[in-house]
């Protein structure tokens, strides 16, 4: 097969000598079934691969296509089975992909996973890649799937399905609350040409809703009403927004007075249900604002509506409770809360009102209950409250006389009477009308998909007139304990077990087959699946995880069921990938307090990927064998009972084999694990492929990969044949090094018959494939699979690499990383092992005294601080050694000099410098936000002084309570711990002032020329001096002002460049510092907490630290002192008294310094965040300004330089080719390097650049890549050249390596100016 470089007419071979072999076996054993492959199937089979998955045209043909699907994967098992697993790891692959486009995720992953222990090169494969993001994407296992999908990005940024990556990437970046991520991918998504699962105002759609989640209201409001002037706008689309629009004005203040807003949101939810009458979630909507402005009849009737056209809704019966109890009617709003919370055990808005309503009864005891029950749901935000209420009854309770507790007539029956009383028959009288009616409506309406499931916030008690409301009134409400799941499939055997005898042979079939699966589940203990990794249910940290994995439940009526209580059936997922872009658009507005209008997204996620996708007939579940559905697993809902944090799987076929899996990231990662699955329907299969897994361990095959995400890899001290990253890594969950597989007790397993041979993977030929030919049914680009590349050493001359490069094919600068070809994409270190010893994690800080000026210039000073084994230094007394006057950056002379220059402005909280609580005081979190606003120097001078009186007078008052209590020490030191914990004061951080303007400070400018050479901000040696332009706060003077509190939070320099920090005074500041080694641990502790290790706010928990064995460096920076933070190192900073710092960037010429800056550049590339130093415009102007004698900082060097001269010679062949003018353009001499408008990844040489902008002279450039994308001739767009190749050529060959001797004369001349 061309895709994956295996050939069907070898697979059809296999199998007819399988036939072959088949008929030779003893008389005893039944023949086998005759598999092979026609020709025309081979060459429709040869077009079949991933890139189609939600493509596939399924109407006409759509049979066939998917029996000759089925036919493939059978005759590639039988092949598999034969050789007992002794083929080519390509047939893997393809089989991967056959079962991805039949939806069978599980035997799907296990294919996905053989061809990864196979394949050395995996990591090329794009297309495979992609076929495993989907998989990872099915079992909601975001952290996978984002790591899948970015590589794929990564290897082949033109890949034909980016489209649709960026939009599974935005979608699930946003369930993650990483917005400007979200926000990034889905602009890419919109602009690019190429076919998608959602249409172009369904991307419009989440973008808008993006913004409602950020709480930029404004912004989001002006989304919709903008969309809502689209041309022909999809009904369903319409109504989304107009109860979007709705339900924001009911719940933003912002948005105008009460009456105005409730105005606005009933009229616009009053046109949504016009273009979507059978939304259940929007006549909720509509009873909440009915019930806001006390119109209780028109608000029953509303909720009477939503339960009819939807799923019970654990909110609708809350927001029914609280009307009742409005109306005093006691009774009612007990049954119908008691529904709420038999719907969702942890509603906690339910069981608080419960509560009350016990209690205004004068039933303490009961009220005690369901207040505890309250702070015991993850979405208690007000358990504090709750305590104090629950003490109080507690008190009540004590005083009051056992004899009246006794005697008292309760008005209410108890919450252990209520929860077993039967519903009555007006609240139930229709249910079996309602369910007639909805299974009509599904008939007439079968694109028009149930609303996602409704909120879990508190629901909002508004007062209501006191008018009494009959319950007759809502008679048509039906009850959730009557629609909840009742035929599990225990309870189903169990009907069928007491019926034998009345069995139809249709029934008896059942019977056997739910027998059959009844023993299955009893022989396995347990079975943790990918989407387990990234724990939806189980930390206390992120509730609205669980509230994200319960709203993908009883999304689809009739593919899956109801969510039950904790100790009943166990939630069955949803029927495909389209209910994860729906659970996709879930969690964040439960987080943010607005959960229930996420439920409007349902009708775009439903036209997510299916293998049918909107372009055709869905593959649905109902039409596939039987068997499959058995693997899709169930997971319980309550998973934190679970070891690990993992969900137990029940309900797998009985040919699934019971799994490991291993923890990888140590104890504080307990949700991020290793899942090491190989489920197949075939039990000898499962055999086959599971002994070939455990056969392949060796010590080459560890070397090749250690674990799955997160991989296990070390640093290499080979930085020429090293990756990027220096690690070797894996993609694919498959643990070999720890892996044991415990089989399940099927005979044929243990048979000796089965034993496998192990089989030598590194003897397998990889076969590159050749481009596959487009299909009639569906246009994209043709490209390779396997991306290819070129061998050329650094060592050939300018003219033999433009000879290699000719007619090499379409393959510009950002296709391919800069450095090393024959490496995977780049991955974080892992925590150096051997850990440390506990006494070892506080290292005592590497700090220089100097006494004079020639200490200052002393060699040795500058080798100490690049020392790779010293992550910081701190050089003590530095001003004074070199008579600095640090007073011309004093805040006085700032003032006197440019009082109204720009000032950024972070708002903070102020908390210990060891700490970091959220903004209740509750809990420790990484999480550091602030808010940014700007100023001028003058006036935070003036908050600066403010801030300083107000603490003397602080002070002052401190003295005189220590006079007047006599106690006072046991007393602060209470004050101070409940401090400790909030509430917090606001604290501003002046921050990111910009000193580069020589004119306006040219004395402080001049001061720092008093340096040594190596911490200049201008110098020689320092890399950042070549770029030839300014990037501020890098290679310029920035300064920061500060109040005690004020914190940098937790960061690696950009590009990871080393920084000099200069402490101005008066005050100290307090530093906490991690060597490189551990950014990976560091990275992963961000990914745990929901955060961005690059883009977010995060001030490390020093407990996490110390209980993964990282050290941590801590010391105070006093005035005067230089504190030098190495390459790559991370650290975070907070002021302890009042004082002014100064800082910038410096890139010592080491191989190092060199390594670290291009590793973090592909790292940037990979996680699409844009690299503030532009490594190859910077690589190309150090081989013309510098020369250099360490040999690897050469080589590597010269390697950028050979890699991008063959990328710029390839592109520009594949432009004259294709008939593309290129045009002269030149630079000119402060000219900064060019980004892409778009994707942000560097543009070297040919900028892409619109009609439009050329004309204008604006120079909007775009990467070749994102240019295709928008108009794929590039018909749109002008390539202007700005190198000639010549020039390139000329700068290549002279760059070439230099004495030692030379190098010094040249960057260490006679220190003159240095006498004492």
């Amino acid at each position: 097969m061309k895709s994956c470089g295996v050939t069907l007419v070898t697979a059809t071979s296999f199998c007819d000598e399988g036939k072959k072999m088949a008929a030779g076996k003893a008389s005893g054993e039944s023949k086998e079934e005759s598999l092979s492959l026609t020709a025309e199937e081979e060459e429709v089979l040869g077009g079949l691969d991933s890139r189609l998955f939600g493509f596939v045209r399924l109407h006409e043909d759509g049979a066939r296509t998917k029996t000759l699907l089925g036919k493939a994967v059978r005759c590639y098992e039988s092949l598999i089975l034969k050789t007992e697993g002794k083929v080519e790891s390509d047939f893997f692959c393809q089989l991967g992909h056959f079962n991805l486009l039949l939806e069978d995720y599980p035997k799907a992953l296990s294919a996905y996973q053989r061809y990864y222990s196979l394949q050395s090169d995996y990591w090329k494969n794009a297309v495979f890649l992609y076929g495993l993001g989907l998989v990872y994407f099915y079992y909601n296992a975001f952290h996978w799937a984002i790591k899948a999908f970015q590589e794929v990005l990564y290897v082949d940024p033109s890949f034909c399905r980016a489209k649709e990556i960026h939009l599974r990437l935005g979608l699930m970046f946003k369930v993650n609350t990483d917005y400007e991520s979200s926000l990034k991918h889905f602009q890419l998504a919109l602009i690019d040409c190429h076919p998608c699962t959602l249409s172009k105002v369904e991307i419009q759609f989440h973008i808008a809703h993006l913004y409602e989640t950020q709480k930029k209201y404004h912004f989001a409001k002006e989304a919709y009403e903008q969309l809502l002037q689209t041309e022909n706008l999809p009904a369903q689309v319409k109504a989304t927004i107009l109860q979007q629009l709705g339900w924001m004005h009911h719940n933003v203040d912002i948005l105008g007075d009460k009456a105005t807003k409730e105005s606005y949101a009933i009229q616009y939810l009053q046109k949504s249900l016009e273009a979507d009458p059978n939304s259940g979630q929007c006549w909720y909507f509509l009873g909440r604002c009915y019930s806001s402005i006390g119109k209780v009849q028109d608000a029953f009737v509303s909720y009477r509506q939503s339960i009819d056209k939807s799923e019970a809704s654990a909110d609708t019966w809350c927001s029914i409770g609280v009307l009742y109890q409005q109306q005093n009617q006691p009774m009612d709003a007990l049954q119908a809360y008691i529904c709420a919370v038999q719907l969702d055990h942890g509603h906690a808005a339910a069981w608080m009102d419960l509560g009350t309503l016990y209690e205004s009864c004068s039933q303490p005891q009961d009220a005690i209950k369901c207040y505890l029950n309250a702070t015991r749901c993850k979405s208690c935000t007000n358990t504090s409250t709750l305590a104090g209420r629950i003490k109080f009854l507690q008190a009540q309770l004590c005083n009051l006389p056992q004899s009246s507790l006794q005697n008292k007539t309760k008005l209410l029956p108890s919450i252990e009477e209520a929860w077993s009383l039967p519903i009555p028959a007006e609240l139930t009288s229709r249910q079996g009308a309602m369910n007639t009616a909805q299974q009509a409506s599904k008939t007439h309406h079968p694109k028009t998909e149930p609303v996602l499931g409704l909120s879990q916030t508190p629901i909002l008690q508004q007062p209501l007139p006191v008018q009494m409301i009959p319950s007759s009134q809502v008679d048509g409400l039906s009850s959730p304990a009557k629609k909840r799941r009742t035929s599990s499939p225990i309870k189903h055997l169990e009907q069928l077990h007491a019926n034998t005898d009345n069995l139809n042979p249709a029934q008896k079939l059942m019977l056997e087959q739910l027998e059959n699966h009844f023993v299955s589940m009893q022989q396995q203990n347990t079975l943790i699946l990918p989407h387990n990794c990234i724990n939806l249910s189980s930390s206390a940290e992120e509730p609205w995880r669980k509230q994200l994995y319960n709203s993908t439940q009883g999304l689809h009526k009739g593919q899956s069921s109801h969510l039950s209580g904790p100790n009943d059936e166990q939630p069955s997922f949803s029927t495909g990938p389209a209910q994860y872009l729906e659970a996709a658009s879930i969690g964040i507005q439960k987080q943010t307090g607005h959960g229930t209008q996420e439920a409007a997204l349902n009708h775009l996620s439903s036209h997510i990927a299916t293998s049918g996708g909107q372009q055709g007939t869905t593959f649905t579940k109902e039409s596939q064998p039987s068997g499959n559905r058995s693997l899709v697993p169930e997971t319980s809902r309550h998973a934190g009972d679970i070891p690990n944090g993992c969900a137990v799987v029940k309900g797998l076929s009985d040919h699934v084999q019971q799994l490991t899996v291993e923890p990888v990231c140590g104890p504080n990662h307990g949700n991020s694990i290793s899942p090491n699955l190989l489920i197949s329907d075939s039990p000898q299969i499962s055999a086959s492929l599971i002994g070939k897994a455990s056969d392949s361990v060796g010590t080459g095959a560890y070397d090749k990969a250690s674990n799955i995400y997160p991989a296990i890899h070390t640093k290499t001290n080979n930085s020429n044949t090293s990756s990027p990253s220096s690690v070797v890594f894996t993609t694919i969950p498959f643990s070999k090094s720890t892996e044991q597989t415990t089989t399940h007790s099927v005979s044929s397993l243990n048979n000796p018959q089965n034993r496998l041979h192990t089989i030598n993977g590194e003897g397998l030929e990889n076969v590159q494939s050749s481009e596959k030919p487009d299909l009639p049914l569906i246009s994209f680009k043709s490209d390779p699979q396997i991306i290819p590349s070129m061998s050329m050493s650094i060592y050939s001359n300018s003219t033999e690499v433009l000879k290699a490069c000719r007619n090499l094919g379409n393959n510009g600068l950002s296709s391919s990383p800069i450095f090393f070809d024959k490496c995977p994409p780049p991955r974080p270190p892992t925590s150096p092992y051997p850990p440390l010893p506990k006494d070892k994690l506080n290292p005592p800080t590497p700090s220089i005294y100097l006494e004079n000026k020639r200490d200052a210039f002393f060699p040795p000073l500058h080798q100490f601080c690049t020392n790779p084994k010293n992550p910081v230094t701190v050089i003590r007394g530095l001003a004074g050694a070199l008579k600095l006057d640090l007073g011309l950056f004093s805040t006085k002379t700032l003032v006197e000099a440019n009082n109204e220059h720009m000032v950024e402005v972070r708002t903070q909280l102020l908390q210990p410098a060891d700490e970091n609580w959220d903004p209740t005081g509750t809990k420790k979190i990484w999480r550091c936000e602030s808010n940014r606003s700007h100023t001028t120097i003058a006036k935070y001078a003036q908050y600066q002084a403010s801030s300083f009186q107000e603490s003397l007078r602080e002070e002052n008052e401190k003295r005189m309570q220590h006079k007047d209590y006599s106690d006072n020490e046991s007393t602060s030191s209470n004050i101070s711990g409940k401090r400790r914990k909030g509430p917090f004061k606001t604290i501003k951080f002046g921050t990111n002032i910009d000193l580069s303007d020589d004119k306006k400070w040219k004395l402080q400018l001049h001061e720092l020329t008093k340096l040594p050479a190596f911490v200049r901000v201008v110098s020689a040696g320092n890399l950042l001096s070549h770029l030839g332009h300014s990037i501020l706060g890098m290679n310029t003077v920035q300064l920061y002002m500060k109040v005690p509190g004020s914190r940098t939070p937790g960061h690696q320099e950009n590009n990871n460049f080393c920084s000099v920090n200069i402490n101005i005074g008066p005050g100290d500041c307090e530093w906490f510092v991690v060597p490189e080694d551990y950014w990976g641990v560091l990275n992963d502790f961000c990914e745990k907490n929901n955060l961005n290790f690059l883009m977010s706010s995060w001030w490390p928990n020093l407990e996490d630290l110390y209980e993964a064995n990282v050290p941590v460096y801590r010391f105070i920076q006093r005035p005067g002192d230089l504190v030098w933070i190495n390459a790559g190192t991370v650290h975070w900073v907070q002021a302890i008294g009042w004082c002014n710092n100064i800082a910038w960037n410096v890139g010592p010429l080491t191989a190092c310094q060199y390594k670290l800056a291009v590793e973090r550049y592909e790292w940037n590339k990979l996680r699409s965040v844009k690299s503030v130093v532009p490594m190859v415009h910077l690589s190309w102007n150090m081989a013309r300004n510098i020369k250099v004698s360490d040999p690897k900082l050469f080589e590597m060097i010269k390697y950028c330089l050979l890699k991008v001269l063959k990328q710029c010679q390839t592109l520009r062949e594949a432009l004259i080719t294709a008939g593309k003018e290129v045009i002269w353009h030149g630079r000119t001499n402060d000219e900064p390097a060019h980004y892409c408008s778009i994707c942000e990844v560097e543009v070297f040489d040919l900028l892409f650049v619109t009609n439009e902008s050329n004309s204008q002279k604006t120079y909007i450039v775009h990467c070749q890549d994102c240019a295709r994308k928008t108009s794929r001739n590039l018909d749109n767009f002008v390539v202007l050249e700005q190198y000639k190749m010549e020039d390139l050529m000329q700068v290549y060959d002279q760059f070439t390596l230099v004495s030692e001797i030379n190098m010094f004369l040249q960057y260490h001349p006679p220190l003159l100016d240095i006498a004492p």
